[in-house]
């Protein structure tokens, strides 16, 4: 690892990527806009790839927002149909890495078909021991926070818990993925500087990296890069880092 710069770096438990520029990218090209989201699933193997040789534990991708099925029809149909065949091509790449993949979002609305597709790769990396591979599809950090308190709601009206229990710590149970750790590191691609309503909840003390790079040019380099950033960063989670004690009189 040493040619990477790592060497030495404490990296994130949990990465999470907010992929934007896909269409920028191929507009630039003068390409169509399909061109950029074909180009973005390449760059998705090959950092899924590079996170899980670094040992990096989780790596959350923001694939499908809520927001984004207001884009043309045309333009989300074929989204989705990138979606399944990447479900399906990946699956051997999954296994031989033993990624154990997950999503989160409100999944029940996607196409049955779709949804189909990632509870066959769900079950099949259940048992995989490596990095957890989560997509963000359908997703909305707002509408995971009302989904979860939602249910809450409806635990106090059943008698299962009482509202005077509800702590910071009891409502994480309530999120779509109530044993992922909150992201150490979000990078967002294509120079935006906004969350753009993803992990709203869990990315209260995530560290944030903005590069210009767009998502189909990002690749090992760029994700080093930030690594690297991250590593240098001092996490202080409100607290006031401890001075170092100064050394004893006659001792430099």
């Amino acid at each position: 690892m040493a040619a990477t710069g790592l060497e030495g770096i404490a990296l994130p438990r949990h990465l999470a990527i907010i992929m934007d520029g896909n269409g920028r990218w191929a507009e630039r090209r003068g390409l169509p806009r399909r061109a950029g989201h074909e180009e973005g699933a390449r760059s998705v193997r090959e950092i899924t790839r590079e996170c899980a040789r670094l040992g990096i534990g989780q790596l959350t991708l923001y694939s499908f927002s809520r927001e984004n099925w207001k884009r043309p029809p045309i333009e989300v149909a074929f989204l989705m149909k990138l979606l399944k065949r990447y479900l399906v091509k990946e699956r051997q790449e999954i296994m031989e890495n033993r990624i154990r993949f997950t999503a989160i979002g409100r999944l029940e609305e996607l196409s049955k078909d779709v949804q189909g597709e990632i509870a066959r790769l769900r079950a099949a990396s259940a048992d995989n021991g490596g990095m957890i591979l989560c997509l963000a599809l359908n997703y909305g950090g707002r509408t995971e926070i009302v989904d979860a308190a939602r249910s809450f709601a409806r635990d106090v009206a059943a008698g299962r818990t009482r509202i005077d229990d509800l702590t910071e710590e009891s409502f994480t149970r309530y999120l779509y993925d109530p044993r992922m750790p909150d992201p150490d590191l979000i990078i967002r691609t294509a120079g935006e500087m906004r969350l753009s309503n993803f992990l709203l909840w869990e990315a209260s003390y995530a560290e944030l990296y903005v590069t210009p790079v767009c998502w189909p040019e990002f690749r090992k380099e760029p994700l080093h890069e930030a690594l690297r950033a991250y590593g240098a960063r001092q996490r202080r989670f409100g607290a006031i880092p401890e001075k170092p004690s100064p050394p004893p009189p006659g001792r430099r």
